[in-house]
């Protein structure tokens, strides 16, 4: 059985009513149930729409770690290669204009203040990541029907199966 990580029950409420991040709430409920009320972790994890594997992974988390083992850790990745410093500056000076900035322009800038080159392509997720809408939305759906074909196609006659009623009488004997 695990062990309650010698934090008594009202104490454990206090905690959980005090978080604010729901993910670590939903974890503190998993272990409240569990471990306070003595709750099976299969069920507790069935009524909090959750695996098994993860209702097991959190409460190992929680006996090793104790309330600190609940919390979210930061992600392991590559780091960005523009400073936060320096992104942030980027993005006062694209917000600072009501123009609008195309991809080179954006492109230019990054070079400018950082000295890194990204690919044209790399910068339409960059700008999207930062907050940035386009301006211009991209065509989608591109009209390359004639008019001649627009009418040729309304006219057709439509096309249906129909049931012959020769067919029901045979069935029905």
């Amino acid at each position: 059985m695990i062990e309650s990580n010698n934090l008594s029950r009202t104490r454990f409420e206090q905690l959980y009513k005090r978080e604010s991040d729901a993910d670590v709430k939903e974890r503190m409920l998993l272990v409240l149930n569990v471990i306070y009320d003595k709750h099976i972790p299969a069920r507790v994890s069935s009524n909090l729409h959750r695996s098994r594997t993860w209702a097991s992974d959190w409460l190992k988390r929680y006996r090793e770690e104790g309330l600190e083992g609940l919390k979210t850790r930061s992600k392991s990745g590559r780091p960005p290669d523009i400073p936060q410093g320096i992104v942030y500056k980027i993005q006062n000076k694209l917000a600072s204009s009501k123009q609008g900035w195309t991809t080179k322009q954006v492109n230019d800038i990054i070079i400018q203040e950082s000295g890194i080159q990204y690919h044209q392509i790399y910068i339409y997720t960059l700008l999207r990541k930062w907050g940035f809408k386009q301006k211009v939305p991209r065509r989608v759906h591109v009209n390359t029907a004639s008019k001649e074909e627009k009418e040729r196609f309304k006219k057709e006659q439509e096309r249906y199966w129909i049931i012959s009623t020769t067919t029901r009488r045979m069935d029905s004997r």
